[in-house]
């Protein structure tokens, strides 16, 4: 596939740090060698990275995001294999190829009155390429596990997948914000509303959402559409866990009767060093129990975006999405080789 840098050990090796008595998850991971080969695979879960941030740079944001795929995989590669931990049930394709692109956008001059929809056109290629690399993974009936860039990608997982089901798809989203701002140009805060336009999004659930970062319109919309529902985070607050976990599950209830994807922004995570880092959120403790308790059965991808590692502590943020993912694709979830 032309837009994929398909990794080989030979690609990861420098980033395992080998200790003799222990093995570790990088030694034992397999590798997508080509897509035509995906259909034949024993693994269920396909790992991809995007290595950008242009998506968030189109929505006034903070950049960072591109830095969150190298520094996830320093902390995957080096997850312990155990009787509980199941590296024989992921395989990593790569990277999508977004150089070319980045190299673009640190070229367009951030005084023009264009820059942000210059950025916007960039984004809209990212979105090209992606969706074809989901929908080839996807028609596989596999299960791509998509780690890093903004939230504009959300729109490249939904069309994808969209595309490979011939079916809009639902869709429960873990986020701070609803992605559902204006059709203007293409940014990581509207991969949702585009997604809605384009007619491959159908039900839509936002857990988590911040009442001061929403704008009334949004609000307006989405009580004129029955197709999508909220949880405020302001709701959660001062409940147990059982409340939330209770509400979580409810949330993902509305979408998971038919296919639908999983959205966690890092956003919404309490401290997460990311895109729009909150002091209030989520623990990521209750998005861990979530991910080991819930039945995933007809869950289409996972998508962890928005995180951008520190320079002074990186592996934090690798860490927690390593954590994330090893969740996801644990206990019942692993296949007998």
């Amino acid at each position: 596939m032309r837009h994929v840098h398909f990794y080989n050990f030979e690609d990861i090796q420098h980033k395992i740090a080998s200790r003799q008595g222990e093995t570790k998850f990088g030694e034992k991971v397999d590798f997508v060698k080509n897509t035509s080969e995906l259909s034949n695979l024993k693994q269920k879960y396909i790992l991809l990275g995007i290595p950008e941030d242009i998506g968030v740079r189109a929505n006034y944001g903070k950049p960072g995001t591109s830095k969150a795929w190298d520094t996830f995989l320093y902390s995957f590669l080096n997850i312990q294999v155990n009787d509980f931990t199941y590296p024989y049930n992921i395989a990593i394709l790569g990277e999508l190829s977004v150089k070319d692109l980045m190299k673009k956008a640190s070229k367009f001059d951030k005084n023009s009155p264009d820059y942000f929809t210059e950025l916007g056109q960039l984004v809209e290629e990212i979105d090209n390429r992606l969706s074809a690399v989901i929908a080839v993974i996807v028609a596989a009936g596999k299960i791509p596990i998509i780690i890093g860039g903004g939230h504009n990608n959300a729109f490249g997982n939904i069309k994808g997948t969209a595309t490979a089901l011939n079916s809009a798809i639902n869709v429960l989203n873990i986020d701070a914000h609803t992605d559902l701002r204006q059709l203007e140009h293409r940014h990581s805060g509207n991969g949702f509303s585009f997604a809605k336009s384009k007619g491959f999004l159908s039900r839509y659930f936002i857990f988590g959402l911040h009442q001061n970062y929403t704008p009334q319109y949004i609000f307006d919309e989405i009580k004129a559409d029955k197709s999508i529902q909220f949880q405020l985070f302001e709701y959660l607050m001062g409940r147990d866990s059982n409340y939330l976990q209770n509400s979580l599950k409810s949330a993902a209830d509305f979408v998971a009767e038919e296919a639908f994807g999983l959205e966690i922004d890092c956003d919404s995570i309490k401290d997460f060093s990311s895109s729009a880092q909150t002091p209030s959120g989520i623990q990521l403790e209750e998005i861990r129990n979530f991910l080991k308790t819930y039945n995933f059965s007809n869950c289409t991808y996972l998508h962890l975006c928005e995180a951008a590692p520190p320079a002074e502590n990186p592996a934090q943020v690798g860490k927690a999405l390593s954590y994330l993912v090893s969740d996801f694709i644990s206990e019942e979830k692993v296949i007998e080789l």
